[in-house]
C-alpha cells in the first residue's frame, strides 16, 4: 500500500526555474554571454514552464536539476565574460532551482508502506536534487529504441516469450545460468592510481548466450572489448585475508568512479581486506559505445537480458578464479545500485558466500525503464504487445526476485535511502519481501550513499556476523 499525494492542477514552484532561466538568457547582452547561458537557461526555462502545468511529470524535474547544476558549474565563466554580480545572481537562481527540483521530486513521490518518509529539509532537497540531475543526464544521453530497432525489439520480445514458455525456462531459469569454470589463461599486471598499488586481472569472458534466444547472434557480434573481463585486485601479502567483491553501478566501471565508491583507504588499508572489483559488461574498459554502460539499459531494451546474463557469468567466473587460486577463500559481496542488483542475483546462485550486501538495489528493471519512456514509445510498445508487465516477465530469468537466495537470512543485508530518486523505495522493499529480511534505511539519496554512515555500519555488521576478524 502506498499513500499518494493529492493531485495539483498546477505547480507554483515552477516560477523559480522560469525566473532563473530568464535571468540566464537575458541578464547580459552579447554572444559571449549567451554562448554559455543558452544550455542552463533553456533547460531551466522550459522545464519551469512545463512543470507549471504538467504536474507529476518526473522527467521534467530531472532536466530542471540538470540545468541548475550546469548553471552552478558555469558560474565562473559568467564571472569572466560579465562581472562578479552577474555570476553571483546566476549561482543564486541556479541553487534555488536546484533545491526546488529536489523538493518537488520528493513531494510528488508516493509514501511507501514499510519505508520511512524522507525528512523534508534543505539538506534532503539538495541530496534529492543530485539524484534528479543524474536522472536528467540519463534521459538526455539514453538512446531510445526507434524505427527499425523498436520494431525488431517488439518482434523479438514475442519470439523470446514463446521460446521461454516452450522451453520451460520461466519456471527453471537456472538452466540458463550454468556455473562457469575458472579461466584457463589469465593476464595480471601491476597498476597504480592516485598512489594506490593494485593489480589488473584480465581473462576471456567465455560467455555465450543460448542460441535459442532472440538476439544471441547479434550479441555475439558485439563482444570486442566486452569479451574480456577486467578486474581490479587489491590484496595483502602474507596470511590469507577475507575478500570483498565490490560491484559498481550503472555508467560506472572506470577507476575514478569505482575507487571513489569503494574506498581502498577504508576497505583495503583500514579494514585490512583483500578487495576485488570486476567491471561489468559494457562498462569502463569493456564499453562498446561512447559512454560507459551504453546498450546495457538503453537502445534495444532486450539487450539487458544478454548483458545481465553475461554479468552473472563473469562475476561467477571471477569467483571461480579466486577459489581456484586460493582454495577456501572467504568472500563477501557488496554491490551498489546496478551492483546491488547483481549482488542480489549472486545470492541466488552462489551458496559459498559469507554475506551479501545489496546497497540501494535496483531490482525492478521494467519499472525503472517504463518510468522514463516518452508517451509515444509507451503507446507504440503497448500496441505491439510489449508493456511494463510483459517486459518484467521477459527479464524475470535474470531477476533476483525470481530466484530464492542460497544464503541464510542472517547473511543477507539491504541498504536503502529514504530520499532516493533513482532507485525508488519500492525496489528495496520488493527485495526485502523476497528475502524476508529488514532494510537498513538512511536519510539520504542514491548518490549520497558513499557518504552515509549507514553503509559502513551495515558492512561492518555483515562482516561481524560472518565472523571476519578485521582491523
Amino acid at each position: 500500500m502506498i499513500d499518494r499525494p493529492s493531485p495539483k492542477q498546477w505547480e507554483p514552484r515552477g516560477l523559480v526555474p522560469m525566473a532563473a532561466g530568464l535571468y540566464w538568457l537575458l541578464a547580459q547582452p552579447g554572444w559571449d554571454w549567451l554562448l554559455w547561458a543558452m544550455i542552463p537557461g533553456c533547460l531551466l526555462l522550459a522545464s519551469g514552464v512545463a512543470m507549471m502545468f504538467m504536474v507529476g511529470e518526473h522527467r521534467l524535474i530531472g532536466l530542471m536539476a540538470l540545468g541548475a547544476m550546469l548553471g552552478v558549474l558555469l558560474s565562473p565563466v559568467a564571472w569572466v565574460v560579465a562581472d562578479f554580480g552577474a555570476a553571483f545572481y546566476a549561482v543564486l537562481v541556479s541553487v534555488a532551482s536546484f533545491l526546488v527540483a529536489g523538493r518537488v521530486g520528493l513531494a510528488n513521490e508516493p509514501l511507501y508502506a514499510g519505508a520511512p518518509a524522507p525528512v523534508m529539509s534543505t539538506e534532503t532537497d539538495a541530496k534529492a536534487a543530485l539524484d534528479e540531475a543524474m536522472l536528467g543526464y540519463f534521459v538526455c544521453s539514453a538512446r531510445l529504441p526507434n524505427g527499425d530497432i523498436a520494431e525488431r525489439m517488439c518482434d523479438n520480445a514475442k519470439r523470446l516469450d514463446q521460446v521461454l514458455s516452450e522451453q520451460g525456462w520461466y519456471d527453471d531459469g537456472a538452466v540458463l545460468h550454468p556455473a562457469p569454470p575458472p579461466p584457463e589463461q589469465t593476464y595480471i599486471e601491476p597498476a597504480h592510481y592516485l598512489g594506490w598499488q593494485h593489480e589488473i586481472l584480465r581473462f576471456d569472458s567465455g560467455y555465450q548466450p543460448r542460441p535459442e534466444l532472440p538476439g544471441s547472434d547479434d550479441w555475439g557480434g558485439r563482444l570486442r572489448n566486452n569479451g574480456q573481463c577486467h578486474v581490479r585486485v587489491f590484496r595483502h601479502a602474507g596470511e590469507p585475508r577475507p575478500w570483498l567483491l565490490c560491484i559498481h553501478g550503472y555508467r560506472m566501471g572506470m577507476r575514478w568512479t569505482d575507487l571513489s565508491l569503494f574506498s581502498p583507504q577504508w576497505l583495503h588499508q583500514r579494514l585490512g581486506l583483500n578487495v576485488i572489483q570486476p567491471v561489468l559488461p559494457l562498462h569502463g574498459p569493456r564499453r562498446i559505445g561512447f559512454f560507459s554502460g551504453d546498450r546495457f539499459l538503453d537502445g534495444d531494451m532486450l539487450h539487458f537480458l544478454h548483458a545481465e546474463a553475461q554479468a552473472l557469468w563473469d562475476l561467477r567466473r571471477t569467483l571461480a578464479w579466486l577459489r581456484h587460486n586460493e582454495p577456501g577463500a572467504r568472500v563477501g559481496v557488496f554491490g551498489i545500485s546496478l551492483g546491488g542488483y547483481n549482488a542480489a542475483l549472486l545470492a541466488g546462485h552462489e551458496s559459498e558466500l559469507d554475506f551479501v550486501v545489496a546497497g540501494v538495489p535496483l531490482v525492478d528493471i521494467a519499472q525503472a525503464l517504463w518510468r522514463f519512456l516518452p508517451p509515444s514509445h509507451l503507446h507504440y510498445f503497448s500496441a505491439r504487445g510489449l508493456d511494463e508487465a510483459s517486459f518484467r516477465r521477459l527479464v524475470s530469468i535474470v531477476s533476483p526476485l525470481s530466484v530464492q537466495p542460497r544464503l541464510d537470512r542472517e547473511r543477507l543485508h539491504i541498504l536503502a535511502g529514504s530520499a532516493d530518486r533513482i532507485v525508488l523505495p519500492s525496489h528495496p522493499l520488493a527485495l526485502s519481501r523476497h528475502w524476508d529480511v529488514p532494510i537498513e534505511w538512511y536519510s539520504g539519496s542514491h548518490l549520497t550513499v558513499r557518504q552515509e554512515r549507514a553503509g559502513r555500519e551495515v558492512l561492518r555488521r555483515a562482516m561481524a556476523g560472518a565472523g571476519w576478524a578485521v582491523q
